[in-house]
């Protein structure tokens, strides 16, 4: 299979948080997308790995998304060494992903910033021929993205994806995510504010969404140089 787009999460549910609506928006183009949770989840402090799963495959339909995968690494302990980069590798050579979506650089929680270094240095030595052959060929996904949490207001987006069409089948999908998020006011990198979670997600989405004039939006960062073929089709938000 060759994916037009992977998402890459160290926890279920990371993914929904973050670039769900992304994600939605390109299955409504036709795109074919994946996920890929690094973790089963199971240090987590409320549910269990395995309603975790369940509610991550309920997810994956809510949201249209194609294929989603579990590296099964270990919860608050993902390690960016030659085993699990190599683990990686063979399924960013499997699933043959165009672009490609990571955590935000930086993250409060250990195993969002060792993703992060993962994904990046997998997505390179995936290209690599001698480098950890199996039974895919080697491959080199063309963009790598990452996506900014909500700890992450001070890096400034390089592109805003306008999810408002898509921001309803979102927050549903995050729902889903009851054992997680039900009667909360914070979850992992969301600072907390007094609100409920799932208001906290539509005030993020709205503000990204404000800077380019639309409803709501999910903010996005690359250090990769990015390739316009029109700016007369670029939105503009200067003022």
């Amino acid at each position: 299979m060759a994916l037009d787009l992977l998402a890459i999460g160290p926890h279920r549910d990371d993914v929904e948080l973050t670039c769900g609506g992304t994600l939605i928006k390109a299955v409504d183009d036709g795109r074919t997308v994946g996920i890929l949770d690094l973790t089963q989840g199971e240090m987590g402090t409320r549910g269990s790995a395995e309603l975790r799963a369940q509610e991550a495959e309920i997810a994956r339909q809510h949201m249209g998304v194609h294929v989603r995968e579990n590296l099964g690494l270990p919860d608050a302990g993902i390690r960016n060494d030659d085993d699990t980069r190599a683990t990686l590798v063979r399924v960013i050579r499997k699933l043959r992903p165009r672009v490609v979506i990571a955590p935000a650089p930086r993250g409060r929680h250990p195993d969002h910033r060792r993703t992060t270094e993962l994904v990046r240095d997998a997505c390179f030595l995936a290209g690599l021929r001698k480098y950890a052959p199996g039974d895919h060929e080697p491959f080199r996904p063309f963009k790598l993205l990452h996506v900014i949490t909500y700890r992450e207001d001070y890096t400034k987006p390089t592109f805003v994806v306008d999810i408002s069409a898509q921001f309803e089948r979102k927050l549903a999908a995050i729902q889903v995510y009851g054992s997680q998020f039900d009667g909360l006011t914070q979850a992992g990198e969301v600072y907390p504010n007094g609100e409920p979670l799932y208001d906290i997600v539509r005030h993020h989405a709205a503000h990204y969404g404000s800077l380019i004039r639309v409803q709501y939006g999910e903010p996005f960062f690359t250090d990769e140089t990015m390739d316009v073929r029109d700016v007369t089709s670029l939105g503009v938000s200067t003022f």
